[in-house]
């Protein structure tokens, strides 16, 4: 749907001249399947116009903005449509139903005296998803302003309607009027330095990308995976998925998700799915860890066995565990937790030093392990002063193959899959962050647009660290799932996956933000971040 000349600028964007423009066309496409609405004119797109900054040699930045002159988005009071969570059967609210549903509510906002419309919504390209219509969703006005939508939504909600004000520009079945973009390009063959996740030091704490960066005096950064920001899910700051920081294990996969391997100092990057298996010996008895540096009993995003309500990956939901056994690392800078349940202390030589309640910090060069249920009965029948409880840590990707860190290698990661082998390979329902079976859950993260950062890797095997801003109206809408994973493939990515995104998105270059986040209140403070290093002389 884009012209040719707005094409060939996004896939010029990296130098990729592997790509006919025309198949880039296929790909780029940032509008969702074809719905109701008819398609955008090609002659309503701009050409892109990219600003380059050469950061170091083997680096580069590029930033521009797709425009759609045609795209004339407007603000709507969406009518929400009843529904029960399907792990839980808590009754709920879904932004979408079905056609009788749909039918049954515009009789009865007609009959209140209003004009509702009802559009029908499509699955995306998701690989693990079913095809064609998805449900429908009944809305009333078009509203130039936020505030007339809002005052619209009053006399809607009072005729006893659950609703939501909302921007049509969103939509990821409509064309968006403006993107705002940034892509890093890090080319391993002729970039000196290294390229890592980190989680400065601390991983029970939060900061910015940007003073990561300054502090590290980073060429170029953008923020990581997903991570804890409330304490009722944990603590704060720390990764709800897998991570790694020069070659330790500093998290636990939850299921098997998409996950970003920087080994050698990012210069042999990987996408792959990753999962991850911890065990606990004491002579001949042993115990499955089910974390690294979280809170026992509480697994955010779900994907551990025995979980509650579930035991596969689930987004931005808490599950919980009744007999866990957790490490923790000298990297957990916190107070430890507290609470019921059994605590080992080990010296840097997995030799018992202590037994008792939780709490404390963990023992500089040393590790601790926290039980409850289960594996607080192990850890007392099993944990004697002097002996030796070891803690075995294996990694394996999709394949099953293990994966071994080196001092220099890292780990980031986040979901879905995007790209997989140059090929669209969006496993959204697989990793999570969608359920075909219960519309109330991931709608809005998966088929709505938000700002987002997403990592690839192209043909030359040069890694691509994107950006895309959102939830400014007017300025910047953001990326569905399926037009991140299009855009990602359009600059070349043979492999791409998701990163965290929302207020989180960050890129900084030269110490600089240079992408507009979406929280009010400024940058949001993250978990980890990837940082691209200068090489250090000396």
């Amino acid at each position: 749907m884009r012209t040719r000349a707005a094409l060939a600028a996004a896939v010029a964007l990296v130098g990729v001249n592997t790509l006919t423009v025309s198949g880039a066309a296929q790909a780029v496409a940032v509008s969702a399947p074809a719905s109701a609405h008819a398609p955008v004119p090609a002659s309503a797109f701009q050409q892109v116009q990219w600003k380059t900054d050469t950061v170091a040699p083997g680096i580069q930045v590029r930033s521009g903005v797709l425009q759609n002159k045609a795209a004339a988005p407007v603000w709507t009071v969406t009518v929400q449509a009843p529904a029960v969570n399907r792990l839980t059967g808590a009754a709920t609210w879904a932004p979408l139903g079905d056609r009788a549903w749909a039918g049954t509510t515009e009789e009865k906002l007609r009959a209140a005296g209003f004009e509702p419309r009802a559009e029908r919504v499509v699955w995306d390209e998701y690989a693990d998803t079913p095809r064609g219509t998805m449900g429908w969703q009944v809305r009333v006005g078009s509203y130039a302003t936020q505030a007339e939508a809002q005052s619209a939504n009053q006399a809607v909600a009072a005729g006893g309607f659950r609703t939501a004000v909302e921007w049509t520009g969103y939509d990821g079945r409509q064309a968006a009027d403006r993107e705002s973009i940034h892509v890093a390009v890090i080319d391993p063959a002729r970039f000196r330095g290294t390229v890592a996740s980190t989680h400065d030091g601390n991983v029970a704490d939060r900061e910015t990308t940007s003073s990561v960066a300054v502090q590290n005096g980073s060429l170029l950064a953008v923020n990581g995976g997903f991570f804890i920001t409330s304490d009722a899910d944990g603590v704060q700051g720390t990764v709800a998925g897998i991570s790694a920081y020069d070659g330790e294990l500093e998290s636990m996969a939850v299921g098997s998700r998409a996950a970003l391997v920087m080994a050698d100092g990012g210069r042999h990057p990987r996408i792959t799915d990753l999962s991850t298996t911890v065990t606990a010996r004491a002579k001949s008895s042993s115990y499955a860890v089910q974390g690294i540096n979280r809170l026992p009993g509480k697994v955010r995003n779900c994907g551990r066995p025995g979980a509650v309500p579930t035991e596969l990956a689930r987004h931005d939901t808490t599950c919980t565990l009744s007999d866990d056994l957790v490490k923790f690392t000298p990297r957990f800078g916190a107070a430890l937790p507290q609470g019921a349940g059994t605590q080992v202390v080990l010296d840097s030589k997995d030799r018992v030093v202590s037994t008792g309640s939780r709490g404390g910090t963990v023992p500089a060069g040393g590790s601790v392990l926290q039980g409850i249920g289960g594996a607080a009965d192990w850890l007392t029948a099993h944990a004697r002063e002097g002996e030796r409880i070891s803690v075995q840590e294996v990694i394996r990707d999709s394949a099953g193959r293990q994966i071994k860190l080196g001092a220099h290698d890292s780990i980031v990661s986040a979901a879905p899959t995007l790209v997989q082998n140059g090929r669209i390979a969006i496993d959204a329902a697989t990793e999570g962050t969608l359920d075909p079976l219960d519309l109330s859950f991931g709608f809005a993260w998966s088929n709505v647009r938000q700002p987002r950062t997403m990592a690839g890797i192209d043909g030359r095997g040069r890694l691509l660290l994107v950006t895309v801003d959102g939830r400014q109206p007017g300025v910047s809408e953001g990326f569905t799932l399926g037009e991140a994973a299009r855009f990602m493939r359009s600059l070349g990515a043979k492999q791409a996956l998701n990163l965290d995104g929302g207020g989180s998105s960050a890129m900084v270059v030269g110490g600089k933000l240079v992408n507009i986040t979406s929280d009010a209140t400024g940058e949001r403070a993250v978990g980890d971040t990837i940082q691209v290093l200068p090489a250090r002389r000396g």
